[in-house]
């Protein structure tokens, strides 16, 4: 009886940590639906919202990595004093000629040219081929590379994405790879996001932040004007700034060191600020290792000026006042939402390469709403129909599977809230099959206790065999299913994962309803009954 007592004890404890995980405490009464509605999390086909899908423009990626690896070789050929007439980079204008970029040193001389391919070979020769024809030099990214700086990017766009996501707060969110990686195509799903625009300028901006030392203290006011002053080329390690006041004033250009001091990266964190003049900047906060720099850089240079470069655009060349270690702020945002969402990307990172946006789709809530009456509708037939069939051809015992039937329905939301998951009009699919799963393992259970008393064995000798020669037969059939359900997780869609999840959630619920409730409910109806021919079976 102690025993019994025990197993009762369990499941109503099972009962109310599963109430809870659904609608926590329900009291007030009137929070009983809002408790719900945080709880359980509905995906895009039932709450509505927007799905985006958008390109990932990956040559952006091989242009700079290109760009990068002929800064590094001409910083190395004028330490080796060797000269060359000039470098052209070739510009893949579409994803499909990405791994086609090329590097074009022009004019070695013939009498360095075996000290130039040493250097090209010790500075670029893991990661691009060399060929000269002449006096021509061309590198081109190895295969290998070239794949793996594919493959990598779209692992950053679509890390960066995410936490951009996250950090609104959009936690039902999912973000895909669609396709193959030659497609380079990421699929976004908002629940309950009706609005996209926003969304799609926060996705799509890149944001790359940098404080970054003046080579000229004024600002020039056209290029020419740039290449004028430095004889038609501009110093080495330096480039030439776009700029502008966020007011919309006229462009300038800075001449800037071509090395930042610091950069997004660098940064810690980065929130939106009230600031002094009644409107609102950013705020950011370095590193350790990048307070370190930044503070000698400013140290060194108070009373001068430097660069705030955001998204290659010189927002602010502000003058050093004295020295600054670990923090500072961006000013001149027109709203609090401009200061936060600049500051959200920061916190993100920057995109190592830009998006196109290739379709957008909203789905309404009226439509989700009709998904989730006709997935409840075609639920309660469902168990209706099961129900009623338990209950005419298992009697008193048909009784005993309905209990087990609620309860791993209880379960299966309870697990589903608490895990955090998604749910979906497939999911919805996998909650009523997996009702079928729960009738098949009890009608197992009850032909077996059928065969038992057709034997001759008692009532209670017969339940005890019936659940003993089902158990392994209700474990294969469970183990074979959740083996498949792993597949779909691993290969499927995020509406198929949805399936998946739901499935094998309520599967491992119905072990224990099946198993330990029905047979607890089974031994409750024994108590205090000795020598029980008949069962109600």
């Amino acid at each position: 009886m102690n025993n019994l007592r025990t197993k009762f004890l369990i499941i109503l404890g099972t009962v109310l940590v599963c109430l809870y995980g659904i609608i926590g405490i329900p009291w007030p009464l009137s929070k009983i639906q809002e408790n719900w509605n945080n709880n359980v999390k509905l995906g895009l086909d039932l709450k509505g919202g927007s799905q985006l899908v958008m390109q990932v423009q990956v040559q952006d990626a091989f242009k700079a990595e290109a760009a990068s690896s002929a800064d590094r070789l001409r910083e190395e050929l004028a330490k080796r004093n060797i000269e060359y007439a000039g470098v052209d980079i070739s510009e893949p204008k579409s994803i499909e000629e990405a791994e086609k970029v090329e590097i074009l040193f022009r004019g070695v001389p013939p009498t360095k040219s075996g000290d130039f391919r040493k250097a090209g070979t010790d500075i670029l020769g893991d990661t691009w081929d060399i060929a000269n024809t002449g006096a021509d030099f061309r590198f081109t990214m190895k295969r290998t590379n070239a794949l793996t700086l594919r493959k990598d990017t779209l692992a950053q766009v679509s890390n960066t994405i995410h936490r951009k996501i996250d950090g609104l707060g959009l936690a039902e969110s999912t973000v895909q790879l669609r396709g193959s990686e030659q497609d380079a195509e990421i699929m976004v799903q908002l629940p309950g996001v009706d609005d996209p625009a926003r969304i799609k300028e926060l996705l799509g901006s890149r944001t790359m932040l940098e404080w970054a030392e003046l080579q000229e203290q004024t600002p020039f006011q056209s290029r020419e004007e740039a290449l004028a002053r430095s004889g038609g080329m501009l110093p080495l390690n330096t480039r030439l700034v776009k700029g502008s006041t966020r007011g919309g004033g006229p462009d300038v250009y800075w001449l800037v060191k071509k090395i930042p001091v610091v950069t997004g990266r660098d940064l810690r964190d980065a929130q939106p600020q009230q600031s002094d003049r009644a409107g609102w900047d950013t705020s950011f906060v370095l590193t350790q290792e990048a307070a370190r720099r930044f503070g000698s850089f400013t140290g060194a240079n108070i009373g001068k000026r430097a660069a705030i470069i955001l998204d290659d655009v010189v927002i602010s060349a502000p003058e050093i006042q004295s020295q600054i270690n670990d923090s500072g702020r961006i000013m001149g945002a027109a709203s609090q939402q401009e200061a936060a969402d600049l500051a959200l990307n920061l916190r993100a990172g920057a995109l190592p390469a830009s998006v196109l946006f290739l379709e957008e789709r909203s789905v309404g809530p009226s439509l989700g709403a009709d998904s989730i009456q006709s997935g409840l509708l075609a639920g309660m037939v469902g168990i209706g129909a099961v129900v009623l069939v338990m209950l005419v051809y298992y009697k008193k015992a048909g009784i005993n599977a309905v209990i087990a039937l609620v309860l791993n329905a209880i379960i299966l939301l309870a697990l589903l809230a608490y895990f955090g998951a998604v749910l979906t009009l497939p999911g919805i699919a996998g909650f009523i099959l997996t009702i079928g799963m729960a009738v098949d393992s009890n009608v197992l259970i009850f032909e077996r206790i059928r065969e038992e008393l057709k034997s001759g064995k008692s009532a209670v000798a017969a339940i005890q065999a019936g659940f003993g020669k089902a158990w392994w037969t209700i474990v294969d059939t469970h183990v074979t299913t959740v083996v498949s359900c792993a597949f779909l997780f691993v290969f499927g869609s995020p509406q198929i994962r949805g399936f998946a999840v739901t499935l094998v959630i309520g599967l491992l619920a119905n072990v224990f309803t099946a198993v330990f409730v029905s047979k607890a409910i089974f031994d409750w109806e024994m108590a205090g009954k000795k020598n029980v021919e008949s069962l109600s079976i």
